[in-house]
């Protein structure tokens, strides 16, 4: 399982500039498939500071019967909380908890249909380094005649987390492989003391297959935006439940 963080405010400026994130009108549009999570995070920033794109819309699945997010089971008032932030529209495409991947397959074709029709035929991935996942997105893109885009492919891992953390985004690890990381990490939230950021830059480096965060910019409080509840051992890994708060 990838390392995701979840945006609960992903924007990196005033609501004045909030504009120069989405993009210009006049520059081509794309797809952004949004897990809520780091990579994604950090990938749509990337596309922020290029002159080439704006992201027309987030593309995210959801378990219909479940609710959450279905790569790392944060709630979708999160993940709504997230796109309003934006302000990005937020396509949530619906599968059912035991959906295979031909469900999925169709329920993303039917999604890339409507946005090809308005002449977008590229999506933004936060994938790093897993080339297999990485070749099936282009194929299953191609067969439907759109592309992927990929803007943080490759990046240290270290210097990713570095970056992320730097520039502004505070963390809760909201998910951790058991196997790596023992109960007390899940819910973890960034300090603001340097080692405490060097701890959690450390961890994150080093666990990227096993541990997942939910972030929020600077300009925001932790407390403001979520409660944290119990945490569940779930098909190995510890999930800690992130409530929206009014």
């Amino acid at each position: 399982m990838a390392t995701t963080v979840t945006v609960v405010n992903a924007s990196l400026m005033n609501n004045s500039n909030q504009r120069n994130f989405i993009g210009r009108k006049d520059v081509k549009p794309v797809l952004m498939s949004w897990s809520g999570g780091k990579d994604s995070c950090l990938a749509l920033y990337e596309i922020r500071k290029s002159s080439d794109y704006r992201v027309a819309a987030l593309l995210t699945t959801i378990t219909r019967e479940y609710d959450p997010i279905s790569m790392h089971g944060v709630r979708r008032a999160l993940l709504e909380r997230q796109a309003t932030s934006l302000g990005l529209p937020l396509h949530q495409v619906l599968i059912s908890k035991a959906a295979n991947n031909e469900e999925y397959e169709t329920k993303m074709a039917q999604a890339f249909d409507e946005y090809r029709e308005d002449g977008i035929d590229s999506v933004i991935f936060g994938d790093l380094f897993l080339e297999d996942i990485r070749a099936y997105r282009d194929r299953f893109l191609a067969r439907h005649k759109m592309k992927g885009l990929y803007s943080v492919w490759q990046r240290n891992t270290t210097e990713f987390i570095k970056e992320f953390i730097e520039l502004g985004f505070k963390a809760v690890l909201s998910c951790v492989d058991s196997r790596a990381l023992d109960k007390s990490f899940a819910g973890k939230k960034s300090m603001k003391t340097s080692s405490h950021r060097s701890q959690l830059t450390l961890i994150l480096a080093e666990k990227m297959e096993s541990s997942i965060l939910l972030c929020m910019t600077a300009q925001a409080s932790l407390n403001r935006w979520i409660s944290v509840g119990e945490a569940i051992l779930r098909e190995g890994f510890w999930f800690r439940d992130l409530v929206s708060c009014n």
